[in-house]
């Protein structure tokens, strides 16, 4: 018996609980002067921001949004036609009813809240740091005025480290006080990392700095917290990340978007916005070499199954695309295909010797071709004699005339356009049937196209035009004489 009343104590102590908790949301809003009839719920996602919902004006002035879903947890915006002005509000499984007043002549600084603690302690702290802006301002324009008085400076410099502490001192008492609460992970989010102090030469502490820095860059995020993708703030942290502070080679990168990937792994829509952008970034790079990164995004995630909101037809070009590049990376040996020369010998790529291969597809039909041949040419001339030889193939291929009889007549361009171009300081070849499938084995989708090969025909560089070769050959040149010491 003393069990069961037990229960029976506990159940209904928790019943006001359980039915306190009011379905979907409702966000009523009066903004005092405002005399446009329509305002607007939007709310940020990655480096965007959306509508969610319309209000209209009710008869006594306010704007009422409501659903009968909650709304996803992140930060909202009360967005105001014509100028497009806005209020944030913090949204959260505990915030999803409540009213905001304020006045159109300041919004933010006008804002009360009624029924949501987490939303006045927002607001709380937005006072909290615009009541203190204005010193700030005026002591870093006191600093910049001090110049040369290392005195002054120094007195100016002990008053905005008060100012700073007084700051730092607020928020750390918020996110202590609040640990769950949005107010904390914006304040948090924002916070500034505190590297310790490092010993050596002012170069070795820059260094070491900077490394602790990217080691330590998310410890004031969860990544796997959903509401984060739901705000302004992410999307430039993780951007700084990937870009600035990681190595932008392939290898490096492919370390840090996984490192970003697996800690959003629970948080579905983190994930899946960060490995959509991903995927899109690295397939538009024009960065030689991004390819690879695309490639291992590609087969680590989306092969695997861990993209299942992707449409099938899109998931099959994904994987094809990606299947058909990682061949092509830097790094691998590049597939051998069989050609032919004008006396219709034939030759395979990886007999072709020379201690570095500029492999070259072209098109006597193609502008581009056109334009960058003069350069080509120059660019054989130049290096022939420092170990650098050009493999070029004519991508034109025969044809049949209407009565179905084969035509070289398009291969023959091939050898005409060699000749009036000077082009046989390259080494030329043609594949007139295309029985090395080579257009589909080098992805040739159009020209001009060109690949550095070394003397094994391991793809040192690709994808770049006539004009950047002078540059990557020397330095390629550059780098061997360093590695053997000549």
């Amino acid at each position: 018996m003393k069990h069961f009343l037990t229960f029976l104590i506990a159940f209904f102590t928790a019943f006001p609980l359980l039915f306190s908790q009011k379905p979907g949301f409702q966000i009523k809003v009066k903004i005092e002067g405002y005399q446009q009839k329509e305002a607007y719920l939007g709310y940020y996602f990655g480096d965007k921001q959306y509508l969610k919902d319309t209000a209209y004006a009710e008869p006594d002035g306010r704007f009422y949004f409501e659903g009968n879903e909650k709304l996803t947890g992140g930060m909202y915006l009360i967005v105001l036609p014509p100028d497009n002005q806005f209020i944030q509000l913090l949204i959260d499984d505990d915030n999803q009813w409540f009213s905001l007043e304020t006045k159109i002549s300041d919004l933010s600084g006008n804002v009360k809240i009624t029924g949501s603690e987490d939303n006045k302690r927002f607001y709380d702290y937005l006072k909290f740091i615009t009541d203190r802006r204005p010193k700030a301002d005026d002591l870093k324009k006191q600093l910049e005025e001090a110049k040369d008085d290392e005195k002054k400076k120094v007195k100016i410099e002990e008053k905005i480290k008060v100012l700073d502490d007084e700051v730092m001192a607020h928020q750390k008492n918020i996110v202590a006080q609040f640990p769950k609460s949005m107010t904390a992970l914006v304040i948090k989010a924002n916070m500034p990392l505190d590297p310790p102090k490092f010993e050596g030469e002012q170069k070795d502490k820059d260094l070491q700095a900077f490394y602790w820095m990217r080691s330590h860059w998310f410890d004031n995020l969860d990544l796997a917290d959903p509401k984060l993708v739901r705000t302004p703030f992410l999307f430039p942290k993780v951007e700084h990340f990937i870009n600035k502070m990681t190595v932008q080679h392939p290898d490096s990168l492919i370390l840090a978007v996984d490192k970003v990937l697996g800690k959003m792994r629970t948080a579905e829509d983190n994930f899946k916005f960060y490995l959509i952008h991903f995927l899109n970034q690295f397939a538009k790079s024009n960065i030689v070499g991004m390819d690879a990164v695309y490639v291992h995004i590609a087969h680590k995630y989306y092969k695997t199954g861990l993209a299942p909101w992707t449409e099938e037809e899109q998931l099959k070009k994904i994987i094809e695309n990606a299947d058909k590049l990682a061949p092509l990376l830097i790094g691998k040996v590049t597939p051998n295909i069989e050609m032919l020369t004008h006396k219709n010998e034939k030759i395979w790529l990886h007999d072709f010797q020379s201690p570095l291969t500029v492999l070259f597809f072209w098109d006597p039909d193609c502008g581009h071709c056109k334009k960058s041949m003069p350069e080509m040419v120059k660019f054989a001339k130049d290096y022939k004699d420092k170990g650098v030889a050009v493999f070029a193939i004519c991508t034109s291929l025969a044809t049949r005339d209407d009565a179905g009889n084969l035509s070289m007549k398009e291969v023959d361009k091939c050898w005409t356009t060699i000749a009036e171009k000077e082009m046989d300081v390259f080494f030329n070849a043609v594949d007139p049937y295309h029985r090395s499938r080579y257009k589909t084995l080098y992805d040739i989708k159009t020209t001009p196209q060109v690949y550095v090969l070394d003397k094994d025909k391991t793809i040192l560089s690709k994808r770049i035009g006539a004009e950047q070769l002078p540059e990557v050959i020397d330095h390629i040149l550059q780098a061997k004489r360093e590695k053997t010491g000549g």
